[in-house]
């Protein structure tokens, strides 16, 4: 723990000998000749005197003396004195760990109290949390300092972010699956986020009543950011409960069984998320990420590669562009808007069908169409068939629904094939293949609209009989002949699926996707940095749709 006087450090004769006393002075015992701007990464006992300076001056509850000791005092002052006042952090003790390079982690205790009026009656419990510094060296004057952030004062705190112990701005939910068992973070780690945004968005309305707790209170989206900032924000969190409210209950789509095993398959994999839908009703059956944190499989917005080609297909077929069995353009490269594109190892189908270039996930076979197609052509595809990229989808929690921005040039051509400016998650693609089973777009959602009366969002129109058809024939095709075999092997005659490998800058391997249906059943699952969607991505969905039921 750190005292009044601790020792930080101690360093080879010649060099300099550093103690950290009362006043936060380093006192020196041998000081080489140092250039008037030293540079370079701090020292040793440069990071530890630093850190062991601020944490000793946070501790006393000096939160002027601690912010000087960071890189941007005022902010720094700021949000530790509104930590003191709003998260009603007592008699805190600080624990400093072993020193990683520039890095220290910590240990903090404290006591969490709290009175509904002053001199009443209060609650109090016990409150531990780890976090960690950064020590830098400031560039203008060599000045060695805490790299200020807001995750030093607490690691769930981001910029705008408060902690805030008080009545609970939502009473407290008890969220169950489809059957009425109890839906909690401990049984399903996937649903943490989940349940926050549950709590957030129907506490008010189950008829619970609020609790006195410790939480995160997330900044609200700025003025002008539009609704799709708002939807795809994080929700507040609960990270101490003082005094229990009483729960109210919510009543969600999830499937135990399904749950079950989404949570089972990402849990063996880095960075996999998974949504399962039922596709003639839009119903969430599951829903699970590798990393409890970021829901990426609701919120996520990454390009999708080729599992985009669904879309696109959809468009060639509407437009006359292509159709299943007729011979269809797949070279080896085809130049757009100055950009050469190439298929996966420059292969190429000599004489062969769209269902053929579909089945193979020929890149060129969908780049050359671009020139027959205006700069809005897939943008209003997703929006008006599937019902993607108009912010408007209300599924109960916080999502993001998807991005296909206007482009043009080889940025157009890219988007195509679910590179460029495209942007989805596991739950639009899911919701994909979940129309092209039915036909018609169905809105996903977690909690019924019954609930609250919100009005679900819907497409302009649906495919066309022979359209949907068309794209079954594909993804069909596709799951006994193409890309997607193995992952769909002896799951009968009534499925069909789409691989994609998405590229991603700076990334060693790409990102995996699979889409597919199997019955009235729609799962998609993505695995980053994963490599080939079916062999990454592909065996998720396939237990998906194994235990759907």
């Amino acid at each position: 723990m750190i005292g009044a006087a601790a020792a930080v450090a101690v360093v080879g004769a010649g060099v300099g000998a550093y103690a950290l006393m009362d006043g936060g002075a380093v006192s020196s015992a041998a000081v080489d000749d140092k250039p008037s701007v030293p540079t370079g990464p701090p020292s040793a006992a440069e990071v530890t005197a630093v850190s062991g300076r601020f944490l000793t001056a946070w501790q006393s509850g000096d939160v002027a003396r601690a912010a000087a000791y960071t890189d941007d005092a005022a902010t720094a002052r700021t949000a530790l004195t509104e930590l003191a006042k709003d998260a009603h952090l007592d008699d805190m003790k600080i624990v400093p760990g072993v020193r990683a390079g520039a890095r220290v982690p910590f240990h903090v205790t404290s006591m969490v109290s709290y009175a509904k009026k002053p001199g009443g009656a209060g609650f109090s419990k016990p409150y531990a949390y780890d976090s960690s510094l950064t020590v830098v060296r400031r560039k203008s004057d060599g000045k060695v300092l805490v790299d200020w952030r807001p995750s030093v004062a607490h690691p769930e705190l981001k910029d705008g972010d408060r902690l805030v112990t008080g009545e609970a701005g939502d009473p407290p939910i008890k969220a169950v699956d489809r059957a009425g068992g109890e839906l909690t973070a401990k049984k399903y780690p996937s649903l943490g986020t989940v349940l926050d945004g549950l709590r957030e968005k129907f506490g008010k309305k189950a008829g619970g009543t609020a609790g006195i707790e410790l939480r995160v209170v997330r900044k609200e989206p700025a003025k002008g950011t539009g609704k799709g900032a708002a939807k795809n924000a994080l929700p507040d969190k609960t990270l101490l409960t003082l005094s229990e409210g009483t729960p109210g209950t919510v009543r969600t789509t999830i499937s135990p069984a399904v749950q079950t095993a989404a949570e089972k398959q990402v849990a063996s994999r880095e960075r996999a998320s998974v949504v399962v839908l039922r596709p003639s009703t839009g119903e969430i059956l599951g829903v699970a990420n590798s990393s409890p944190g970021f829901n990426t499989a609701f919120q996520g917005a990454l390009a999708p590669g080729s599992t985009m080609k669904v879309i696109t297909s959809s468009l060639l077929l509407e437009k006359g562009l292509a159709d299943v069995d007729k011979k269809h353009p797949c070279p080896k490269y085809f130049t757009y808007g100055h950009w050469k594109f190439q298929n996966d190892d420059k292969f190429q189908i000599k004489n062969g069908t769209f269902k053929a270039s579909f089945a193979a996930s020929c890149n060129t076979a969908f780049i050359s169409q671009a020139p027959k197609l205006e700069n809005d052509s897939l943008t209003k595809q997703a929006q008006q068939v599937f019902g993607l990229g108009l912010d408007n989808w209300a599924i109960g929690v916080p999502s993001f629904d998807g991005a296909v921005p206007v482009q043009s040039d080889a940025q157009m051509a890219a988007s195509l094939i679910g590179q460029g400016g495209v942007r989805m998650n596991p739950l639009n693609m899911a919701s994909v293949a979940a129309t092209v089973k039915s036909g018609t777009f169905h809105q996903p959602y977690l909690v019924s609209p019954d609930v609250d009366h919100r009005t679900l969002a819907k497409a302009a129109r649906s495919l066309s009989g022979g359209t949907a058809a068309k794209l079954r024939e594909l993804m069909h095709y596709t799951a006994v002949a193409g890309t997607a075999v193995k992952p769909m092997s002896g799951l009968g005659a009534d499925m069909g699926a789409k691989t994609g490998s998405a590229e991603v800058d700076g990334q060693k391997e790409p990102n995996g996707w699979f889409t597919a249906w199997r019955g009235d059943l729609a799962a998609a699952a993505v695995v980053q940095q994963g490599g080939h969607g079916g062999d990454s991505a592909g065996p998720i969905v396939r237990q998906m749709l194994l235990n759907g039921g």
